[in-house]
């Protein structure tokens, strides 16, 4: 029994924590199993019918019983197979993950790197807010850890003009020296991934101090850094061919580049309030575009720009150390004139453009196409608007689902948009590349991709969300409710295209350290190359909001098949210790 104090004489008694299996794999279990046991033969078929593991081999399904064995001093192993305890405990074990673990990087990784996702970092060295937070290597070194492979810098003079240090220019932000920070990139780089790390420059130096950065880059990481032999690449190469190499990505510094005022338009659209404690519900995305479109056409004679953060504050006609203009691997282009030139495609050079996310969001209302032929060939980044000063997100996919290569995110704004991002780079081994789909790729003249086209359903996932467990070994009986157990319930649903994007929840199971729901949902997908699997466990609260329990986002394209464990994480993406989900998921193909 639990208890549970209400006042000084009264005490509230609940049944014991029960992780007894749910009826579903009870009958799973009696399908496949004889006289209380489930060999080898019968674990293969299994594994072969239920799971989806044409290849599993009867070696393979003794394998997981000889695992098993550890378990015989708790009484539930069978010397002749597994019993319904430890076919349960097989089934929520770290062996039978959602995605599978020995996948690793599978993708073709010798394209051109404008032909993947890159996971990218804003502002990355910041530790909290735009405006006063203080600037540390920790952050990069945590992104690096995490598997992002883009770190932006943005470098200024040192008060006293002779050295140089990285700051959100300003700001109240305190700086710290730029060399701990490329010398924290050395070191964490390649510890998650070998795949190249490119360092973006928000340059606002004079010559004499990027000579003196130019210095630091080569002494840091020699051999390790990638040049271009010319100005501009004719291709991008591919993340084999840069496999353990350091890029830096700037503008070649030529012109005087104005400072411009944030849009009024921001204001305008980002009107949303927060939702709930652990960040926004993520935008969607018809209504979103539809608040642009308005805000356009009420401001079609005023166009105002976002100051591009990569531009800097360049001298007039300024000289640029020789040493420095070397070191730009990818060059970053000025947009000039209207948003159609900027996405024009030249043959001879390949390039890196960057706009706002409020830019973008505009650009793809008249310019969706132009922006995906720009991407199969060119880099896009989309960066924060500035009017995110507390660090938070805006939606991924619009982005991605156009191309866009470096979907910048600040990687300390905790919320729904970045969990999107951290399951979009769960897929292919967590190496900070995904391959874009074929259809952003496509070169056949005259057919584009169009997210907001209505396209026919090509699969259906249908996902059974059976219970829950670990709570009661991660948090202290009191956590969710000082005087009962926890009511838990389960959201589940899919971000992706608009026409896709759905969420579902359970009922809440009361009074349940481990709710059983058993619960089925069915989401019909045009684009699952694109769809991301949201799962959130929340606590319900009567008289307040409702308390976070948990989360975890997956690439749906990336799913396995079959009965499956799903482990939870906190709200900063942390896998926790104990907590998971037994769930279901199948797909059919139309």
């Amino acid at each position: 029994m639990s208890t549970y104090r209400v006042c000084f004489c009264f005490r509230r008694r609940f049944q014991p924590a029960s992780n007894e299996p749910p009826a579903g794999v009870k009958e799973v279990f009696q399908k496949y199993s004889e006289g209380g046991v489930m060999g080898a033969e019968q674990l293969q078929r299994f594994l072969v019918e239920v799971q989806g593991e044409a290849q599993a081999t009867r070696e393979a399904a003794e394998a997981v019983i000889d695992g098993m064995r550890e378990l015989k001093h708790l009484n539930v192993f069978q010397k002749k197979g597994l019993s319904l305890e430890a076919f349960f405990r097989y089934l929520f074990g770290d062996d039978n993950t959602a995605l599978p673990h020995s996948l690793g990087v599978h993708q073709d990784m010798r394209a051109p790197l404008s032909h993947y996702f890159i996971y990218t970092g804003h502002n990355s060295y910041l530790t909290g807010n735009q405006l006063s937070s203080e600037c540390s290597d920790i952050p990069i070194i945590k992104a690096l850890q995490r598997g992002v492979r883009v770190i932006e810098l943005d470098i200024w003079p040192t008060s006293t003009k002779d050295d140089v240090e990285v700051r959100h220019g300003g700001t109240l932000t305190t700086p710290v020296e730029l060399l701990k920070c490329l010398q924290s990139i050395k070191e964490h780089a390649f510890s998650i991934s070998p795949y190249p790390v490119i360092i973006t420059l928000e340059d606002h130096l004079s010559p004499n101090l990027q000579a003196k950065v130019a210095e630091m880059i080569t002494n840091t990481y020699g051999e390790m850094l990638f040049t271009a032999k010319s100005e501009f690449l004719e291709e991008l190469p591919s993340p084999e061919a840069l496999k353990m190499k350091i890029l830096i990505s700037t503008k070649p510094p030529k012109e005087y580049l104005e400072s411009k005022t944030i849009k009024e338009e921001d204001q305008a659209i980002e009107k949303g309030a927060e939702d709930e404690a652990w960040g926004n519900e993520v935008p969607d995305l018809n209504a979103r575009i539809g608040a642009i479109s308005k805000v356009e056409h009420m401001h079609s004679d005023h166009h105002h720009e976002e100051e591009d953060p990569d531009e800097g504050d360049k001298k007039p006609h300024q000289i640029v150390a020789p040493k420095y203009k070397h070191l730009i691997a990818i060059a970053a282009q000025k947009r000039k004139g209207e948003l159609s030139d900027a996405f024009k495609v030249d043959p001879d050079k390949a390039t890196r453009l960057s706009l706002s996310e409020l830019v973008f969001e505009k650009a793809v209302i008249s310019h969706g196409t132009e922006i995906i032929r720009f991407t199969r060939k060119n880099l896009l980044r989309i960066y924060p608007k500035g009017m995110r000063i507390t660090s938070s997100n805006y939606n991924p996919l619009l982005g991605w689902m156009h191309g866009a290569q470096m979907v910048a995110l600040n990687m300390q704004g905790y919320g729904r948009a970045l969990w999107l991002m951290h399951g979009m780079f769960r897929a292919n081994g967590g190496c900070g590349y995904v391959k874009k789909p074929d259809f952003l790729l496509d070169n056949v003249p005259d057919r584009f991709f169009d997210p907001k086209a209505a396209l026919p359903v090509k699969k259906t996932l249908k996902v059974r969300v059976y219970m829950g467990d670990g709570w009661r070994f991660d948090f202290h009986h009191t956590h969710f409710d000082t005087y009962s157990p926890p009511d838990f319930y389960t959201r589940v649903g899919i971000a992706g295209v608009p026409a896709d994007t759905v969420m579902r929840r359970t009922r809440a199971v009361e009074d349940n350290w481990t709710p059983v729901w058993d619960e089925e949902f069915e989401f019909r997908l045009t684009v699952p190359e694109l769809a991301l699997l949201r799962v959130e466990v929340h606590e319900y609260d009567m008289s307040e909001k409702d308390d976070f329990a948990g989360q975890t986002c997956l690439p749906v394209w990336e799913l396995r098949p079959g009965i499956r464990c799903v482990p939870l994480c906190d709200r900063k993406g942390e896998t926790l210790k104990s907590v998971k989900l037994l769930m279901h998921f199948e797909f059919e193909f139309l």
